[in-house]
């Protein structure tokens, strides 16, 4: 119930089934003691436990592992990236300039927003074969909604690097079969034969995969929100020890200005 008298009630009092902080005791994490039974856990098995009260098999986190390690880039021309390095150029500090970094990665056209749409996708589209449709009308239903069929294609090289070792990984821990998986691939196959040449990129393969991991599109989000992470600490680092505001100059000789022309202003 929602309204004044759920307000009043929660005046004063936390109600949570999540966890809870007893100082000088214990900690409770989604009903169990972190310190005694949680203990062991892995980072990212705590952290995908905290996410979805699930507990995944080794090979399951061992491909979780990957789909993060595998897009890891320490490059700063990278959008993302970007913010990092300029912060260390900036000289402003590491957790600020990487939380800035992780906030832009939420961008709908090649990050989060698009892995969202991408297993929102994948999730209706297994729904709707299963139920006896086709994957023809499904992707012009998405087409018609969206513009695009997310986690297809990519700016300047149609093609993924990342993917052939994810999926080699996968092979071997006998993930590779999954029915959102097979539909990533029909999806491309159908793409590529109705003339359209876009190929899967990584948000394709690692929603398919969250979604045959069990993950609904707010956890599987959640889950990759880190994913960026690991290649940032460097960009900021390199542009840290650089010349301080050095990274990108960008001279005034290198504006075309257009605007309003030089004035003389009278005192």
């Amino acid at each position: 119930m929602n309204g004044p008298q759920s307000l009043q009630a929660a005046v004063g009092r936390l109600k949570t089934r999540m966890g809870a902080f007893f100082p000088g005791s214990h900690v409770i994490f989604r009903g169990h003691d972190l310190h005694a039974e949680l203990k062991d856990m892995d980072w990212i098995e705590l952290y995908v436990f905290g996410i979805t009260g699930r507990r995944f098999t080794a090979e399951q986190l061992r491909l979780m592992h990957a789909l993060w390690t595998t897009t890891s880039y320490p490059d700063a021309r990278i959008w993302n990236n970007r913010i990092a390095a300029l912060a260390g150029s900036a000289r402003s500090t590491g957790n600020l300039g990487l939380a800035a970094a992780l906030a832009v990665s939420e961008a709908h056209i090649y990050g989060r927003g698009n892995e969202v749409q991408a297993i929102s996708f994948f999730l209706a589209t297994r729904r709707a074969l299963d139920a006896g449709g086709e994957l023809a009308d499904c992707l012009r239903r998405e087409m018609a909604t969206y513009g695009r069929i997310a986690g297809y294609g990519r700016p300047l090289v149609n093609a993924d690097e990342r993917i052939a070792p994810i999926m080699a990984l996968a092979g071997t821990l006998g993930l590779a079969d999954g029915p959102h998986l097979a539909l990533a691939f029909a999806v491309e196959q159908h793409l590529l034969a109705s003339g359209r040449n876009l190929r899967m990129n990584y948000g394709a393969v690692v929603s398919a995969f969250g979604a045959d991991l069990g993950m609904s599109p707010r956890e599987f989000y959640l889950f990759m929100f880190p994913s960026f992470l690991a290649g940032m600490p460097p960009c900021f680092i390199e542009a840290a020890g650089k010349m301080e505001g050095g990274l990108f100059p960008l001279p005034c000789s290198g504006i075309d200005y257009a605007g309003v022309p030089r004035r003389s202003w009278v005192r």
